[in-house]
């Protein structure tokens, strides 16, 4: 009778207990939901197998056991009370636990492990261990157990992810961009991290010891045992050989005028002691023996360029351009493989001059190679270097014409030797016209007819055709008081010699006699009788004026041709502006992000007509012999490294280096 009592009295204890434990449970698992972030979460739940969920019940009532009623009445009736005191407590479990700290991010686990962990953390057991005691019946559908997600360790260190695969794929093989990447600091090799992406460099800023050649890789192009045009071979004699540069150091002053250009770059990296650096360090690493800068400020040439390039062992010598600008040009030599035979600077402003009337200047030297002594009794020619840098306006290609016109002809007068011929040329420079466009066709094939032609057309930077209104080049495109012909020659050193030149005679100063000039009364003669009161008087048919005669057989002398313009020197490129392994135009800048050629090295050496644009020598070589070349780089590649200017290079111009070589005769 007892017992049946006391059964009496316990079943209805045991269904309170198990209604208790089942709200108790829902309302867990409520908060659990509430707290997930991901919407994944609740199907889960849904999804799991039925006898989790007793695990689960089995394991809630044996908390409220031994916890008491009325503890677990407080946490059925407080919700958001037992949400709180949960992410306490989880946050308490991945804190206590090292193991796990770096892995407590919502991105290092999904949100259905961090759900279990923190219902997990107020059981008396973990609730692994209760899975792991008790194997889950197999049913169909998804598992949901708190697996820790692997972590590959190769990723764990990544800070910068790359731009997309197709980067990867399509950079994989270029040398170029494979070593444009900064290699780390020497780490030891279990902290060493791993970066997975192949082809791709991690990006990050370079420390300043690292030298630009390992950072943005070129290539030297070697000619010097390449058969030439005849199938000869460059080095069966004695040469002379020399190293120049040509390279646009962009002048801080102009940079900070057009600062719209330079956005894309960092701060740090546009102040001018972060430039300087750089830019020195690529002039040790290259040292060339001729050194041609362009854009170069006056304060810094005088008080860094200048101290630090004589230290270097250079001779310096600098053109600042006219006006109020603050840069110019310089031409740097060493003293050691060169003596200096003359300098001359060249100003293009011409007052009263609309065509010439801009602060553009250039430079040109006369060196003459020194040979060791050891060669005994040898000779080099003399080497004409000139270094320019033409307007940059791309609607006056008038102007750019005139300015290089001007330059030619200085450069005639300089390298023109007793015999008329001249010594090897090397005119390098920023020209600020594109390759094939008719100012390069001009300075290659040594013939232009402009008559007619857009003046935009001329340096081929943009196009212009749609304007209505369009500047066009007439014939003569500059007067004849310029003193330069079309043949782009001084007046003065055109001139027909004459085998019969005129003597003083009698008979040639009787001519002088009686000229309009002889004949005017100079202002304040003392008057004398019968000598200077007496005015001779012009013999029947003689000339009125002997001065007209000689300007007219001045004329004569240098005709004019009609849209037409010369010169003789016979130059050609050091590079053939295209990259036959990337199938790509090279490029020596980047404005606006557009990537163009407009910066040269041209020398004496006659052309080659040759179709075939995988030939990288177009040129027939003479007393100067190109023997190698820095290649250029590609649009593409200069992207991928952000542009110009970068961290590693300095300028928003490429330097331009090659190798010559001289014939050496014995006398």
């Amino acid at each position: 009778m007892i017992a049946s009592c006391l059964c009496c009295l316990l079943l209805p204890a045991a269904r309170l207990f198990r209604a208790l434990s089942d709200a108790f449970f829902t309302c867990r698992k409520n908060a659990l939901l509430a707290k997930s972030l991901s919407p994944q979460v609740e199907g889960d739940f849904a999804l799991a197998p039925r006898g989790s969920e007793q695990e689960e019940c089995e394991g809630l009532l044996q908390q409220w056991r031994e916890e008491g009623s009325s503890q677990m009445l407080s946490t059925v009736s407080d919700g958001p009370l037992a949400d709180k005191e949960l992410a306490q407590s989880s946050l308490a479990l991945l804190m206590d636990n090292p193991g796990e700290q770096d892995a407590a991010s919502e991105d290092r686990w999904p949100s259905r492990q961090l759900s279990d962990l923190r219902a997990a953390e107020n059981l008396d057991e973990p609730f692994p261990e209760v899975l792991e005691e008790e194997a889950l019946p197999e049913v169909e559908g998804p598992m949901w157990a708190a697996v820790p997600m692997q972590m590959d360790p190769q990723y764990a260190d990544c800070a910068v992810l790359p731009v997309g695969a197709l980067a990867a794929d399509q950079w994989e093989d270029d040398p170029a961009v494979v070593a444009w990447s900064i290699a780390p600091e020497p780490m030891p090799q279990e902290e060493t991290p791993i970066w997975p992406f192949k082809g791709l460099g991690q990006l990050q800023p370079p420390p300043v010891e690292i030298p630009y050649h390992e950072i943005l890789w070129r290539e030297w192009e070697d000619f010097s045992s390449q058969p030439d045009a005849q199938g000869l071979e460059a080095g069966d004699s004695p040469q002379f050989q020399f190293t120049l540069m040509s390279y646009n150091i962009l002048a801080q002053d102009l940079m900070q005028q057009s600062s719209e250009l330079y956005l894309h770059c960092h701060p740090d990296i546009l102040s001018w002691n972060y430039r300087f650096a750089n830019l020195m360090q690529e002039f040790q690493h290259w040292d060339p023996d001729i050194l041609c800068l362009q854009e170069v400020q006056e304060d810094h040439y005088w008080e860094q360029l200048e101290p630090s390039l004589r230290m270097m062992g250079f001779t310096c010598f600098y053109k600042r351009r006219t006006g109020c600008k603050t840069d110019g040009c310089a031409v740097c030599y060493k003293p050691t493989r060169f003596r200096l035979l003359c300098a001359s600077p060249v100003e293009y402003f011409r007052p009263g001059l609309e065509l010439l009337n801009r602060d553009n200047v250039g430079l040109v030297l006369l060196l003459q190679p020194l040979v060791p002594e050891g060669l005994g009794q040898v000779s080099v020619a003399p080497l004409c270097v000139a270094n320019t840098h033409i307007l940059y306006n791309p609607r006056r290609g008038d102007v750019k014409l005139a300015q290089m016109a001007i330059l030619l002809a200085e450069v005639d007068r300089v390298a023109r030797l007793s015999d008329g011929s001249h010594c090897p040329i090397i005119l390098c420079g920023d020209l600020n016209s594109v390759p094939k466009s008719p100012l390069y066709n001009f300075i290659r094939d040594g013939e232009l007819q402009y008559h007619g032609m857009p003046a935009w057309k001329v340096s081929g930077q943009e196009d212009f055709s749609h304007q209505f209104y369009q500047r066009k080049l007439q014939a003569p495109l500059w007067p004849i008081s310029l003193g330069i012909t079309d043949s782009c020659q001084y007046v003065s050193s055109c001139q027909p010699k004459r085998a019969e030149r005129r003597k003083y005679s009698r008979d040639f100063l009787l001519h002088f006699r009686f000229c309009n000039i002889a004949c005017q009364r100079p202002v304040g003669l003392v008057l004398m009788e019968g000598v200077t009161d007496t005015k001779p008087e012009r013999p029947i048919g003689w000339a009125e004026s002997v001065l007209e005669e000689d300007t007219s057989e001045l004329e004569s002398a240098i005709p004019r041709t009609i849209g037409t313009i010369q010169h003789c020197l016979h130059l050609t490129s050091v590079y053939t502006h295209f990259l036959p392994q990337h199938g790509r135009p090279e490029v020596t800048t980047m404005p606006l992000g557009l990537g163009m050629t407009v910066d040269y090295i041209f020398f004496s050496a006659e052309s080659c007509e040759n179709g075939d644009i995988t030939d990288r020598r177009l040129c027939r070589d003479g007393t100067l012999k190109l023997l190698g070349r820095l290649s250029l780089l590609s649009e593409d590649i200069l992207w991928a490294a952000n542009g110009l200017p970068n961290p590693f290079c300095s300028s928003d111009h490429l330097c331009l280096l090659a190798s010559f070589g001289m014939e050496v005769t014995t006398p």
